[in-house]
């Protein structure tokens, strides 16, 4: 999506398929159509990420690049809601696609079977309009990062951990970044940690609802705020997140005062 470009028309049969979030005040089908035009990057498809990618094309997101190396396994499935049990070995981007055309055949899926690193970073956020962070590494995730704010680009950051969700907005020039909290891997995280797939599902779709904010306008991003709940007691919150003057990432791109 390319500011200036003409947004794309809606058929009939698209009209029909949204035509219950296209009575949401403030979106109508001027915002469809934002939607319709847009490219949303998505770092891995797992339980947060496939998730988000799901709520995504039945919204009528344009295009989606999904980014995820590795086949399918057993242990998955309990959140990876785009995966099939007979897909168990395969590479999960054969069933992302399918189950996303399946679900909206107009929305476009690149597969990308490629985890995000700093050596592919650039290349896949500049395909994009938005990026949503979904990975279970900080690795990935720093180096997604650093793409994003290089290249201009709202990053969606979404993670879970148990029952515990958070959600929040980065977008240079308009707030801090990732490396603002957490500039380097921290030395405690395990690759693997406690997932309830639900849990997943709710972070998943909440990034979904931050991408379509970002794109059509509606709503308040949560550019420099984090939404973090603890679904174990029913507890949401939101927090002002500070910028680190002397983050190394994004202290050339501070918003104007």
């Amino acid at each position: 999506m390319t500011p200036g470009d003409p947004l794309p028309v809606l058929s009939a049969a698209e009209r029909e398929r949204y035509a219950w979030q296209l009575d949401i005040p403030g979106y109508g089908e001027e915002g469809q159509r934002k939607l319709k035009a847009a490219t949303v990057l998505i770092s891995r498809i797992g339980g947060v990420g496939g998730t988000a990618a799901l709520q995504l094309a039945a919204a009528g997101a344009g295009r989606l690049i999904l980014a995820h190396a590795g086949p399918l396994r057993l242990d998955d499935l309990n959140r990876q809601l785009l995966m099939r049990t007979d897909s168990i070995g395969r590479p999960r981007m054969e069933t992302a696609a399918r189950t996303i055309r399946d679900l909206n055949p107009e929305v476009e899926v690149v597969g990308v079977e490629e985890n995000v690193s700093p050596e592919n970073a650039e290349r896949l956020v500049a395909m994009a309009d938005v990026v949503i962070d979904a990975a279970p590494l900080f690795e990935e995730r720093l180096a997604l990062n650093a793409a994003c704010v290089k290249l201009e680009k709202p990053m969606v950051e979404a993670a879970m951990h148990g029952l515990e969700f958070m959600v929040t907005v980065f977008h240079p020039g308009h707030s801090g970044c990732l490396a603002c909290l957490c500039p380097e891997p921290p030395a405690w995280w395990k690759r693997r940690f406690p997932v309830l797939g639900a849990v997943s599902g709710v972070a998943g779709a909440l990034a979904a609802v931050e991408a379509i904010k970002i794109i059509t306008g509606i709503g308040e991003p949560l550019t420099g705020k984090m939404l973090a709940g603890d679904l174990a007691s029913g507890r949401v919150r939101t927090v002002e997140l500070a910028r680190a003057r002397a983050c190394p990432v994004c202290a050339g791109k501070r918003p104007a005062p």
